[in-house]
Order: C-alpha cells, then sequence, then structure tokens
C-alpha cells in the first residue's frame, strides 16, 4: 500500500513514479492472498451468507457446510491440476514481467503452493469435520 502511495505521490509530484511498482504490487498480491488462503480454509474463517441457517435445523446445516467443503476440494483440485501446465509453460518459454524482468514462475510458486496447501487444508477440514 505504502508503494501504491509513493509511486502516486512521485508520479503527481515530480513526474517520476517508481518503476516496476506494478510487477511489485502484483507479486506481493500473489504472495499474501494465496499464502494466506489455506488458513481460512483450516479456520474455517469464509465469509458466508447464512441465509438458510435460521430456517433449517443444525444438521441441516452441517450438511451443507460438509457438501461446499467437499465442492470447495473438488474445485481447489482442478484449479492446481490445470494450472500445473500453464506454469510449467511459463517457466519453459521464460516468460518475464514487462518492467522489472521477474520471472513470471515467481509469481506461480506462492499461487501453486497456496492452491496445493489449500486443498489439503480443505481435506483436513472434512476429515476432521467427521469426526
Amino acid at each position: 500500500m505504502l508503494l501504491t502511495v509513493a509511486d502516486v505521490a512521485l508520479r503527481a509530484l515530480f513526474n517520476r513514479p517508481i518503476r516496476g511498482t506494478y510487477d511489485l504490487i502484483q507479486l506481493g498480491l500473489a504472495c499474501t492472498i494465496f499464502i494466506a488462503l489455506p488458513a481460512v480454509f483450516l479456520r474455517d474463517e469464509h465469509l458466508v451468507v447464512d441465509l438458510v441457517d435460521h430456517f433449517v435445523r443444525p444438521a441441516a446445516v452441517r450438511l451443507l457446510d460438509y457438501a461446499g467443503a467437499v465442492v470447495s476440494l473438488a474445485v481447489l483440485a482442478l484449479m492446481f491440476w490445470w494450472m500445473l501446465p500453464l506454469a510449467r509453460d511459463m517457466n519453459e518459454f521464460g516468460d518475464v514481467t514487462a518492467d522489472l524482468s521477474i520471472p513470471k514462475i515467481v509469481y506461480w510458486i506462492p499461487v501453486l503452493t497456496g492452491i496445493g496447501a489449500s486443498v489439503l487444508a480443505t481435506l483436513v477440514f472434512i476429515l476432521r469435520g467427521r469426526r
């Protein structure tokens, strides 16, 4: 956030933006979001809309939570499976960012790590809920 503020201020005041701000912010977001995602699954701290929770029995709510976790597990596993070849291709082709020439595989590492760990965390959540 401070990097963006500094970039905007330097651009507005001195017409001298910070080179590579976009690349660094993008990398920071990839790291922050995807590395934090497994903790969200483990702690069951997702944003939820409890629309039906007040109208159905607690057993039905638990069943809906379980079904949501199973769907999440499937979607995350598919995402991970489909992202692997994309990351491999970017690495093989040597793709880099436009401003700082950061290899794009550096962006894929936290994304794949976070998605893979989220798959495991969701599996733990499901197994923990069955006890």
